[in-house]
């Protein structure tokens, strides 16, 4: 493989996951390697699993390491302005994340999803309908299985869920279509401003034969002129859009219905546009998308991402932990339509959001705000009843003695979880249990 000339030595930096997906590629390639590892964490995950001959330091930045080395490949979660980091891209050292050297392997179509919100919902349901249509597709990215990992899986296509810090690190991946669904603010810690975070989106587009893009988000449009475009929209009439027959709503790609929008398990009509986004991927990679109509319409949707986990004397508890900024959770709340209280649970790590957007969208409800974490003060002034509490636990013994009948009990933080948690998944899998233990 071309990419490959010239390079001898490797040091992986990040384990988790990724860096271990990305040390076993490195070990099954042809080419025999000098592979090191670098974590700052003192015990990364993954770190007992490491063969013999691939040395690792943890708890810090060897010396010498990032210099005198051929290529390096960090984990989506390091920022490429870490000081070290930086330092060897001035040397000339090419910097890759796992996206990269999953291009530079790939030999089967793939299609690729990135944006503030939604994408896991895309990507996930792009990879279920692809499938019952006949199509051997397999899913991962930055939504479950490594990238790498998939190379592994006997697939027809490929469907990536892309984050702005691995398209960061990814120059060459070749797509048959590439969707980015919306841009909001979010990981304002990591960007200087909102278009350094949409020109990283935007790396999608690079190597793309088509972008769909939101029309009623111009921010989605690549900046290059020569690019062959394929809009979505709910508002206006698109290639794919939305449209009303006598009081009934259908999506449609240019003239032709393809279904009625209540005939989509999906709740809200944010879930709309994500399956009109599906629609226009797979016609892009030549699925045949009527053979899948069925498992469009049956998608509930995600582990964590609005999901319905109990039912108890007719009070709703949802874990929607995937919501990890503030658009997520005013999508979670629009349309949302209760007989009775909702008791929404936020907080966390606020990554430098601004939380007064969703002061106008509680406004309607009969709300009470249960604030936690690191930045769960900052929500205090939104509502008139809002209560602060150290720990999710103290929260679901406080609302289970008051919500009532008809009442809903939502985990939609707005927030990073990795103040108290591992990750969101983590997150909504302790409200899960807690709900659950409830008698």
């Amino acid at each position: 493989m071309k990419p490959w000339q010239n390079i001898e030595s490797v040091v992986v930096v990040g384990l988790g996951l990724t860096g271990a997906s990305v040390v076993r590629h490195l070990l099954s390639l042809p080419k025999s390697l000098r592979i090191k590892v670098i974590d700052t964490r003192e015990q990364p995950p993954g770190c007992e699993s490491l063969p013999k001959n691939v040395e690792l330091v943890c708890g810090g930045w060897p010396r010498n390491w990032l210099i005198d080395v051929d290529l390096i490949v960090v984990n989506p979660g390091i920022a490429l302005s870490t000081p070290q980091l930086q330092q060897a891209i001035g040397m000339g050292i090419p910097v890759i994340g796992d996206i990269e050297l999953f291009a530079w392997q790939v030999d089967k179509p793939v299609i690729a999803i990135t944006g503030s919100n939604g994408k896991s919902t895309v990507t996930d349901l792009a990879g279920v309908v692809a499938n019952a249509s006949g199509v051997k597709t397999a899913i991962g990215g930055n939504i479950g299985v490594p990238a790498l990992d998939l190379l592994d899986q006997d697939a027809d296509l490929y469907v990536l869920e892309l984050s702005s810090f691995q398209l960061e690190t990814t120059s060459s991946l070749s797509l048959v279509a590439g969707a980015f669904l919306n841009l909001s603010e979010d990981h304002m810690d990591r960007y200087s401003d909102m278009e350094a975070y949409r020109q990283a989106k935007l790396r999608i587009f690079a190597h793309a034969q088509a972008c769909v893009v939101n029309a009623d988000a111009l921010a989605t449009f690549p900046d290059q002129q020569d690019k062959r475009l394929i809009e979505f929209s709910l508002q206006r009439q698109t290639e794919y859009h939305v449209k009303s027959v006598d009081g009934r709503e259908f999506l449609c790609h240019r003239d032709l219905a393809i279904l009625a929008a209540d005939e989509l398990s999906l709740v809200g009509r944010h879930n709309m546009a994500n399956a009109l986004v599906v629609l226009a991927l797979l016609n892009e990679a030549g699925v045949d998308v009527a053979k899948g109509l069925c498992a469009l319409k049956a998608y509930t949707g995600l582990t964590h991402r609005c999901q319905l986990i109990a039912n108890k004397q007719g009070v709703k508890w949802v874990n929607d932990s995937k919501a990890t900024n503030v658009a997520s959770t005013l999508a979670a709340l629009s349309g949302l339509s209760l007989s009775g209280k909702l008791y929404l649970l936020v907080g966390g790590d606020g990554k430098g959001a601004d939380f007064s957007e969703l002061e106008s969208a509680l406004n309607p409800l009969d709300v009470q705000l249960c604030c936690f974490g690191q930045d769960g003060r900052r929500f205090m002034s939104l509502t008139h009843d809002s209560k602060y509490f150290a720990t999710l636990a103290d929260i679901i013994k406080w609302v289970s003695c008051r919500a009532q009948r008809g009442d809903m009990v939502m985990l939609s933080p707005a927030c990073a979880s990795f103040d108290q948690f591992e990750n969101f998944m983590v997150r909504g899998e302790t409200f899960t249990a807690l709900v659950k233990q409830l008698a």
